[in-house]
């Protein structure tokens, strides 16, 4: 089972989230039939932001990240709760995969260099806060990073990871860490996380050699006295049902609703994170329509 955990040294100067993110990111290879690339870079997106979604404060809090690039993969798209539960999507999911000299995934060749993270954060009471921030490399992690840097001035460092089987294109391990220098932190802390992160082993590593996102965490904060905050398991969850499609259909209007009885039949809505169809006949939208007189 995924989880995911987030602690803070004592001192109240580093906080790090870390998470192990496999059957998440299994899940969604299974959904979206994707290609290696493509499960590669769905699979740190979804991992990064199940991370920043788990860090929301306020319950019904969500946020969305939204990949647009030149790359073959089209855009990406992840939505997290603040419980870390997330679901998202690729353009294409049967993108070409194209490989490093060492044998790695090349993720930024799939994503593209020349384009935009945004981050959306609804806080479910009012107007949601959106940030923008160019790619500046496509391998995401980065580019998560830069998004902190930039646009929140929180120094950040962030490593996302997907292990995928060369045979089959199956999952065998992902997931990643974040770690943020509070206000508490001075210069003499943040060369000591500078040491350690350089230290790191590839996230996917870690997790083959069967550590729990608490030891990533106690790794990347070697040194430090740890606090931890919270622990707990995440999943990927898809919030579509046939009842929301139902009501999107009423907010159309009778005009439009009148309009598919007489010119489709009927009605029918495909859901892009979960992949599944929902339909509507002529005796259902006759029903709406009832209810809207």
């Amino acid at each position: 089972m995924d989880k995911i955990l987030r602690c803070i040294t004592t001192d109240g100067a580093v906080m790090v989230s870390a998470i192990d993110s496999s059957d998440i990111v299994h899940i969604a290879k299974k959904i979206h039939k994707t290609t290696p690339s493509a499960t590669a870079a769905l699979g740190r997106l979804l991992t990064g932001t199940s991370m920043m979604g788990a860090m929301l404060k306020q319950k019904d809090a969500s946020i969305n990240l939204r990949i647009a690039a030149d790359g073959p993969l089209g855009v990406a798209i992840a939505v997290a709760d603040s419980n870390g539960n997330v679901r998202g999507y690729v353009g294409n999911a049967n993108c070409p995969t194209e490989h490093y000299s060492n044998g790695k995934i090349n993720v930024a060749k799939a994503v593209g260099t020349d384009g935009v993270l945004n981050v959306m954060r609804d806080y479910g009471t009012g107007e949601p806060y959106i940030g923008q921030v160019p790619l500046v490399s496509g391998e995401i992690a980065e580019d998560i990073t830069n998004y902190y840097a930039t646009s929140e001035q929180i120094p950040t460092a962030c490593a996302l990871g997907v292990l995928i089987d060369k045979t089959d294109g199956e999952v065998l391990f992902a997931g990643g860490f974040l770690i943020q220098l509070l206000p508490g932190a001075d210069d003499t802390i943040a060369q000591r996380i500078e040491e350690n992160v350089k230290k790191l082993e590839p996230v996917t590593t870690m997790l083959a050699n069967s550590m729990t996102p608490l030891d990533m965490a106690k790794k990347a904060l070697d040194g430090f006295d740890v606090e931890v905050l919270d622990e707990y398991p995440i999943h990927y969850i898809c919030t579509c049902s046939k009842e929301k499609i139902a009501g999107l259909i009423k907010n159309m209007g009778k005009e439009e609703i009148s309009a598919m009885i007489k010119e489709d039949k009927g009605a029918s809505a495909h859901c892009h994170f979960c992949n599944k169809t929902y339909n509507f006949s002529e005796e259902e939208l006759e029903k709406m329509l009832g209810e809207l007189s």
